[in-house]
Protein backbone atom coordinates (compact mmCIF):
# COMPACT_ATOMS: atom_id res chain seq x y z
CA UNK A 1 0.00 0.00 0.00
CA UNK A 2 1.09 3.60 -0.59
CA UNK A 3 1.95 5.87 2.34
CA UNK A 4 3.20 9.43 2.71
CA UNK A 5 5.81 10.27 5.34
CA UNK A 6 6.24 13.96 6.13
CA UNK A 7 9.36 15.00 8.05
CA UNK A 8 8.46 17.83 10.44
CA UNK A 9 11.05 17.92 13.20
CA UNK A 10 13.46 20.58 11.94
CA UNK A 11 14.23 23.96 13.52
CA UNK A 12 14.51 26.02 10.33
CA UNK A 13 17.38 28.07 11.76
CA UNK A 14 18.26 29.68 8.41
CA UNK A 15 15.00 31.63 8.70
CA UNK A 16 15.70 32.90 12.21
CA UNK A 17 14.16 35.01 13.77
CA UNK A 18 10.97 34.23 11.82
CA UNK A 19 11.56 30.57 12.63
CA UNK A 20 12.04 29.91 16.37
CA UNK A 21 12.38 26.85 18.58
CA UNK A 22 8.76 27.28 19.67
CA UNK A 23 7.45 28.02 16.15
CA UNK A 24 9.78 26.55 13.52
CA UNK A 25 9.64 26.94 9.77
CA UNK A 26 7.08 24.19 9.07
CA UNK A 27 4.46 26.15 11.03
CA UNK A 28 5.13 29.54 9.42
CA UNK A 29 2.59 31.20 7.14
CA UNK A 30 4.90 33.30 5.00
CA UNK A 31 3.67 32.81 1.41
CA UNK A 32 -0.05 32.17 1.65
CA UNK A 33 -2.45 31.93 4.58
CA UNK A 34 -1.50 28.29 5.25
CA UNK A 35 1.54 26.90 7.03
CA UNK A 36 4.15 24.91 5.10
CA UNK A 37 3.01 21.77 6.93
CA UNK A 38 -0.64 22.39 6.11
CA UNK A 39 0.23 22.90 2.43
CA UNK A 40 2.32 19.71 2.37
CA UNK A 41 -0.52 17.60 3.76
CA UNK A 42 -3.07 19.16 1.41
CA UNK A 43 -0.76 18.65 -1.58
CA UNK A 44 -0.34 14.90 -1.05
CA UNK A 45 -3.97 14.14 -0.13
CA UNK A 46 -5.13 13.53 -3.72
CA UNK A 47 -2.61 10.68 -3.94
CA UNK A 48 -2.65 9.29 -0.40
CA UNK A 49 -5.65 8.93 1.89
CA UNK A 50 -5.47 10.82 5.20
CA UNK A 51 -5.34 7.55 7.14
CA UNK A 52 -2.13 6.67 5.25
CA UNK A 53 -0.40 10.02 5.81
CA UNK A 54 2.23 9.85 8.55
CA UNK A 55 4.31 12.59 10.14
CA UNK A 56 7.61 12.12 11.96
CA UNK A 57 8.70 14.78 14.44
CA UNK A 58 10.06 15.25 17.96
CA UNK A 59 8.22 15.49 21.27
CA UNK A 60 8.43 19.28 21.30
CA UNK A 61 6.21 19.67 18.21
CA UNK A 62 3.78 16.79 18.70
CA UNK A 63 0.88 18.85 20.01
CA UNK A 64 1.47 21.65 17.50
CA UNK A 65 1.22 19.14 14.67
CA UNK A 66 -1.96 17.67 16.12
CA UNK A 67 -3.49 21.15 16.15
CA UNK A 68 -2.21 22.13 12.70
CA UNK A 69 -3.44 19.01 10.87
CA UNK A 70 -6.16 17.56 13.14
CA UNK A 71 -7.38 15.13 10.47
CA UNK A 72 -4.17 13.11 10.81
CA UNK A 73 -4.63 10.32 13.33
CA UNK A 74 -2.46 10.78 16.42
CA UNK A 75 -1.18 7.23 15.97
CA UNK A 76 0.15 8.36 12.60
CA UNK A 77 2.53 10.84 14.21
CA UNK A 78 5.86 9.15 14.93
CA UNK A 79 7.95 10.78 17.66
CA UNK A 80 11.75 10.58 17.70
CA UNK A 81 13.47 10.65 21.11
CA UNK A 82 16.15 12.95 19.66
CA UNK A 83 17.34 14.35 16.35
CA UNK A 84 19.66 11.84 14.68
CA UNK A 85 19.45 13.18 11.10
CA UNK A 86 17.31 12.06 8.18
CA UNK A 87 18.63 8.52 7.64
CA UNK A 88 17.57 7.61 11.18
CA UNK A 89 14.33 9.57 11.02
CA UNK A 90 13.28 7.85 7.79
CA UNK A 91 14.60 4.48 8.99
CA UNK A 92 12.53 4.60 12.18
CA UNK A 93 9.45 5.43 10.13
CA UNK A 94 10.24 2.64 7.67
CA UNK A 95 10.38 -0.05 10.38
CA UNK A 96 7.13 1.24 11.89
CA UNK A 97 5.38 1.17 8.52
CA UNK A 98 6.85 -2.23 7.67
CA UNK A 99 5.43 -3.60 10.93
CA UNK A 100 1.99 -2.48 9.76
CA UNK A 101 2.35 -3.42 6.09
CA UNK A 102 5.10 -5.65 4.64
CA UNK A 103 4.49 -4.11 1.19
CA UNK A 104 4.59 -0.47 2.32
CA UNK A 105 5.73 2.05 -0.29
CA UNK A 106 6.79 5.42 1.12
CA UNK A 107 6.60 8.89 -0.41
CA UNK A 108 9.02 10.83 1.80
CA UNK A 109 8.46 14.59 1.89
CA UNK A 110 9.97 17.47 3.86
CA UNK A 111 7.29 19.56 5.54
CA UNK A 112 8.64 22.97 4.52
CA UNK A 113 8.79 23.15 0.71
CA UNK A 114 6.90 25.45 -1.62
CA UNK A 115 5.51 23.81 -4.76
CA UNK A 116 3.46 25.18 -7.65
CA UNK A 117 1.84 23.28 -10.57
CA UNK A 118 0.45 20.69 -8.17
CA UNK A 119 -1.02 18.51 -10.95
CA UNK A 120 2.49 18.01 -12.33
CA UNK A 121 3.68 17.21 -8.81
CA UNK A 122 1.06 14.46 -8.65
CA UNK A 123 2.08 13.08 -12.06
CA UNK A 124 5.72 13.00 -10.97
CA UNK A 125 4.90 11.12 -7.78
CA UNK A 126 2.83 8.58 -9.72
CA UNK A 127 5.80 8.07 -12.04
CA UNK A 128 8.07 7.60 -9.01
CA UNK A 129 5.76 4.96 -7.50
CA UNK A 130 5.64 3.10 -10.82
CA UNK A 131 9.44 3.15 -11.05
CA UNK A 132 9.78 1.87 -7.49
CA UNK A 133 7.40 -1.01 -8.10
CA UNK A 134 8.99 -1.95 -11.43
CA UNK A 135 12.68 -1.56 -10.59
CA UNK A 136 12.79 -1.92 -6.79
CA UNK A 137 14.98 1.19 -6.64
CA UNK A 138 15.35 4.31 -4.52
CA UNK A 139 13.82 7.23 -6.40
CA UNK A 140 14.54 10.88 -5.74
CA UNK A 141 13.06 13.97 -7.36
CA UNK A 142 15.42 16.36 -9.15
CA UNK A 143 14.76 19.95 -10.17
CA UNK A 144 16.28 21.56 -13.26
CA UNK A 145 18.62 24.33 -12.01
CA UNK A 146 17.73 27.89 -13.00
CA UNK A 147 20.66 29.64 -11.31
CA UNK A 148 24.05 28.76 -9.76
CA UNK A 149 22.60 27.89 -6.35
CA UNK A 150 25.04 27.20 -3.50
CA UNK A 151 22.39 26.26 -0.95
CA UNK A 152 21.29 22.99 -2.60
CA UNK A 153 22.89 19.64 -3.26
CA UNK A 154 23.10 18.42 -6.86
CA UNK A 155 22.46 15.11 -8.64
CA UNK A 156 24.28 14.09 -11.84
CA UNK A 157 22.09 11.86 -13.95
CA UNK A 158 23.19 9.15 -16.40
CA UNK A 159 21.21 7.06 -18.90
CA UNK A 160 17.47 7.53 -19.20
CA UNK A 161 15.12 4.64 -18.55
CA UNK A 162 11.86 4.06 -20.40
CA UNK A 163 9.34 6.40 -18.76
CA UNK A 164 6.75 9.09 -19.48
CA UNK A 165 8.44 11.73 -17.34
CA UNK A 166 12.24 11.89 -17.78
CA UNK A 167 13.71 9.35 -15.33
CA UNK A 168 17.39 8.50 -15.11
CA UNK A 169 19.89 6.35 -13.30
CA UNK A 170 21.85 8.46 -10.82
CA UNK A 171 25.56 8.79 -11.54
CA UNK A 172 26.47 10.69 -8.39
CA UNK A 173 25.34 13.10 -5.69
CA UNK A 174 27.24 16.32 -5.05
CA UNK A 175 26.89 18.30 -1.84
CA UNK A 176 26.42 22.08 -1.72
CA UNK A 177 29.06 23.58 -4.05
CA UNK A 178 30.76 26.95 -3.96
CA UNK A 179 29.64 29.59 -6.47
CA UNK A 180 32.22 28.79 -9.15
CA UNK A 181 31.44 25.07 -9.07
CA UNK A 182 27.68 25.83 -9.10
CA UNK A 183 28.17 27.90 -12.27
CA UNK A 184 29.98 24.97 -13.92
CA UNK A 185 27.21 22.55 -12.92
CA UNK A 186 24.60 24.86 -14.43
CA UNK A 187 26.50 24.97 -17.74
CA UNK A 188 27.12 21.21 -17.71
CA UNK A 189 23.43 20.45 -18.21
CA UNK A 190 23.43 16.99 -16.61
CA UNK A 191 22.95 18.09 -13.02
CA UNK A 192 19.69 18.60 -11.13
CA UNK A 193 19.01 20.16 -7.76
CA UNK A 194 18.44 17.59 -5.04
CA UNK A 195 14.92 18.31 -3.74
CA UNK A 196 15.12 15.96 -0.74
CA UNK A 197 11.92 14.15 -1.79
CA UNK A 198 12.09 10.36 -2.14
CA UNK A 199 9.96 7.34 -3.02
CA UNK A 200 10.82 3.72 -2.18
CA UNK A 201 9.54 0.51 -0.69
CA UNK A 202 10.25 0.38 3.03
CA UNK A 203 11.86 -3.07 2.77
CA UNK A 204 14.13 -2.03 -0.12
CA UNK A 205 15.25 1.09 1.75
CA UNK A 206 16.06 -0.95 4.85
CA UNK A 207 18.04 -3.48 2.80
CA UNK A 208 20.17 -0.65 1.45
CA UNK A 209 20.58 0.67 4.98
CA UNK A 210 21.76 -2.78 6.05
CA UNK A 211 24.49 -2.58 3.37
CA UNK A 212 25.70 0.95 3.99
CA UNK A 213 24.69 1.79 7.58
CA UNK A 214 24.77 -1.64 9.25
CA UNK A 215 25.06 -0.34 12.82
CA UNK A 216 22.06 1.97 12.41
CA UNK A 217 20.14 -0.83 10.73
CA UNK A 218 20.83 -3.16 13.66
CA UNK A 219 19.54 -0.56 16.15
CA UNK A 220 16.39 0.04 14.13
CA UNK A 221 15.65 -3.65 13.80
CA UNK A 222 15.88 -3.96 17.59
CA UNK A 223 13.22 -1.25 17.72
CA UNK A 224 11.23 -3.17 15.09
CA UNK A 225 11.09 -6.20 17.36
CA UNK A 226 9.70 -4.08 20.21
CA UNK A 227 6.98 -2.27 18.21
CA UNK A 228 3.48 -2.78 19.63
CA UNK A 229 4.85 -4.12 22.92
CA UNK A 230 5.00 -2.48 26.35
CA UNK A 231 8.76 -2.06 25.86
CA UNK A 232 8.53 -0.05 22.61
CA UNK A 233 9.20 3.43 24.04
CA UNK A 234 11.95 2.20 26.35
CA UNK A 235 13.73 0.26 23.62
CA UNK A 236 13.40 3.15 21.15
CA UNK A 237 14.96 5.58 23.64
CA UNK A 238 17.81 3.17 24.41
CA UNK A 239 18.62 2.43 20.78
CA UNK A 240 18.45 6.08 19.72
CA UNK A 241 21.11 6.92 22.28
CA UNK A 242 23.44 4.49 20.52
CA UNK A 243 22.82 5.68 16.96
CA UNK A 244 25.28 8.04 15.27
CA UNK A 245 23.13 10.29 13.13
CA UNK A 246 23.78 10.87 9.42
CA UNK A 247 21.76 12.29 6.56
CA UNK A 248 20.09 9.92 4.12
CA UNK A 249 22.07 11.52 1.28
CA UNK A 250 25.48 10.93 2.88
CA UNK A 251 24.57 7.61 4.47
CA UNK A 252 22.74 5.85 1.66
CA UNK A 253 21.93 7.80 -1.51
CA UNK A 254 25.57 8.64 -2.31
CA UNK A 255 26.52 4.95 -2.02
CA UNK A 256 23.61 2.93 -3.37
CA UNK A 257 23.57 1.54 -6.90
CA UNK A 258 19.78 1.52 -6.90
CA UNK A 259 19.23 5.30 -7.16
CA UNK A 260 17.04 6.87 -9.83
CA UNK A 261 16.11 10.51 -10.32
CA UNK A 262 13.02 11.98 -11.98
CA UNK A 263 13.39 15.41 -13.55
CA UNK A 264 10.30 17.27 -12.39
CA UNK A 265 8.38 19.97 -14.26
CA UNK A 266 6.65 21.56 -11.29
CA UNK A 267 7.90 24.73 -9.59
CA UNK A 268 9.87 23.91 -6.43
CA UNK A 269 11.68 25.86 -3.74
CA UNK A 270 12.68 24.71 -0.27
CA UNK A 271 12.51 28.30 1.09
CA UNK A 272 15.59 27.47 3.12
CA UNK A 273 16.92 31.01 3.38
CA UNK A 274 15.87 34.63 3.27
CA UNK A 275 17.26 34.84 -0.25
CA UNK A 276 14.85 32.15 -1.43
CA UNK A 277 11.96 33.58 0.55
CA UNK A 278 12.62 37.01 -0.98
CA UNK A 279 11.69 35.67 -4.41
CA UNK A 280 8.07 35.47 -3.25
CA UNK A 281 7.85 39.03 -1.87
CA UNK A 282 6.52 42.16 -3.54
CA UNK A 283 8.97 44.32 -5.48
CA UNK A 284 9.15 47.89 -4.22
CA UNK A 285 11.61 50.35 -5.74
CA UNK A 286 14.17 47.65 -6.46
CA UNK A 287 13.71 45.92 -3.10
CA UNK A 288 11.74 42.87 -1.98
CA UNK A 289 9.39 43.66 0.88
CA UNK A 290 6.59 42.25 2.99
CA UNK A 291 4.76 43.93 5.83
CA UNK A 292 5.22 47.52 6.89
CA UNK A 293 8.16 49.11 5.06
CA UNK A 294 9.19 52.33 3.30
CA UNK A 295 12.34 52.45 1.16
CA UNK A 296 14.12 55.54 -0.16
CA UNK A 297 17.41 55.59 -2.12
CA UNK A 298 17.84 51.91 -1.30
CA UNK A 299 18.37 48.88 -3.52
CA UNK A 300 18.50 45.09 -3.49
CA UNK A 301 17.27 44.77 0.10
CA UNK A 302 14.84 42.21 1.51
CA UNK A 303 12.54 43.59 4.19
CA UNK A 304 10.31 41.44 6.38
CA UNK A 305 8.20 43.87 8.35
CA UNK A 306 5.72 43.28 11.14
CA UNK A 307 3.99 45.86 13.35
CA UNK A 308 6.79 48.43 13.32
CA UNK A 309 7.42 50.54 10.22
CA UNK A 310 10.83 49.67 8.75
CA UNK A 311 12.40 52.59 6.89
CA UNK A 312 15.36 51.97 4.60
CA UNK A 313 17.26 55.10 3.59
CA UNK A 314 20.46 54.86 1.55
CA UNK A 315 21.03 51.17 2.19
CA UNK A 316 21.98 48.32 -0.12
CA UNK A 317 22.16 44.51 -0.07
CA UNK A 318 20.67 44.06 3.40
CA UNK A 319 18.15 41.68 4.95
CA UNK A 320 16.05 43.27 7.69
CA UNK A 321 13.61 41.17 9.69
CA UNK A 322 11.22 42.40 12.37
CA UNK A 323 9.97 39.40 14.32
CA UNK A 324 8.33 40.04 17.68
CA UNK A 325 11.18 40.64 20.17
CA UNK A 326 14.07 40.33 17.67
CA UNK A 327 15.23 42.55 14.81
CA UNK A 328 17.78 41.07 12.43
CA UNK A 329 19.94 43.27 10.19
CA UNK A 330 22.18 41.18 7.94
CA UNK A 331 24.39 41.49 4.89
CA UNK A 332 22.73 39.47 2.11
CA UNK A 333 26.01 37.67 1.49
CA UNK A 334 25.77 36.14 4.98
CA UNK A 335 22.53 34.36 4.12
CA UNK A 336 24.00 30.85 4.22
CA UNK A 337 25.82 31.57 7.51
CA UNK A 338 22.75 32.32 9.63
CA UNK A 339 22.80 28.83 11.12
CA UNK A 340 26.30 29.57 12.42
CA UNK A 341 25.02 32.77 14.05
CA UNK A 342 22.19 30.94 15.81
CA UNK A 343 24.66 28.34 17.11
CA UNK A 344 26.83 31.15 18.50
CA UNK A 345 23.78 32.61 20.25
CA UNK A 346 23.13 29.23 21.88
CA UNK A 347 26.46 29.59 23.68
CA UNK A 348 25.17 32.72 25.44
CA UNK A 349 22.65 31.83 28.16
CA UNK A 350 21.36 35.42 28.22
CA UNK A 351 20.14 34.99 24.63
CA UNK A 352 18.34 31.66 25.07
CA UNK A 353 14.93 33.30 25.48
CA UNK A 354 15.28 34.81 22.02
CA UNK A 355 15.85 31.51 20.24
Amino acid sequence: MLYALIMAGGKGTRLYPLSRNSNPKQFLKVINNKSFLRNTVDRIKPLVNSENIYIVTNKEYYESICNEVPEINRDNIFVEPSNKETATCIGLSAVKLLKRDKDATMIVLPSDHHIEKVNEFHDTMKQAVETVQRRRGLVTIGVKPTRPETGYGYIKYAERINSRIPTYKVERFLEKPNLEVAKDLLLDGTYLWNSGMFVWRADVFLREMEKYLPKTYKRLMTIYQAIDTEEEDKVTDEQYELIEGISVDFGIMQKTRKAYVIKCNFVWDDIGSFESLSRFLSNYRGNNISGNAFMEQSENCSIFGDRKLIIGFGIKDLVIVDSNDVILVMDKNKDQELKYLVNKMKDNKDLSEYL
